[in-house]
């Protein structure tokens, strides 16, 4: 039996990030990364399809109001009272309502209601380079890979609160793997269009 005393803490708390470093597809050549991009979602769409929504609302919220929580103390998201905002990550099949109540996120699950008063739809890679401040949400807009549909004062409010989102707020280990990512989603894109001339 491993005595964990004699492990010093930092030690264990960087490790996922020493792994990811070691691990990361970067180091790989640019066709098994692009290759890599492009199963994931085909590899994780059939599982994320069987994980019952209570689960993915215990994951999503908490990281919502980490994500958001300067803005809920703020009052920023008052716009969403009464009102529900759709979000779809369209290569994943991954659909939420949320909104906002008694100062605070609330979700619904998009398969039980059609109603919503606006809707945000992406594929996760660029949700995820949104996220890692890789890709601006405007120039996504512009090129149709963010569609934004419904009602258009809200989806830019909503629009301009994704602005603002601060990847520090994130709780570190979550904050590191979107970062990972990110760069690894811009970088392999990046050496494709490079490969492409």
């Amino acid at each position: 039996m491993i005595n964990q005393t004699s492990i010093p803490q930092s030690s264990l708390t960087s490790l996922p990030t020493t792994l990811l470093s070691k691990l990361s597809l970067l180091n790989f050549p640019l066709n098994v990364r692009a290759k890599a991009i492009n199963w994931a979602p085909k590899v994780l769409r059939p599982a994320l399809s069987l994980l019952p929504f209570s689960i993915q609302k215990k994951a999503m919220l908490p990281a919502l109001h980490s994500v958001f929580k300067e803005a809920i103390n703020e009052g920023d998201f008052e716009f969403l009272q009464n009102k529900w905002l759709k979000i779809s990550i369209t290569d994943l099949n991954l659909h939420w309502l949320i909104s906002f109540a008694d100062n605070q996120l609330i979700m619904a699950d998009a398969k039980m209601s059609d109603k919503y008063d606006v809707s945000f739809s992406a594929t996760g890679d660029d949700l995820v380079l949104i996220a890692g401040r890789k890709q601006d949400p405007d120039t996504l807009f512009f090129q149709r890979r963010l569609k934004i549909e419904g009602d258009t004062e809200l989806g830019l409010e909503v629009k301009n609160l994704i602005d603002a989102i601060e990847l520090d707020q994130l709780p570190s280990i979550m904050h590191k793997w979107v970062d990972s990512c990110a760069n690894l989603l811009q970088q392999t894109r990046d050496d494709i269009s490079k490969a492409a001339k």
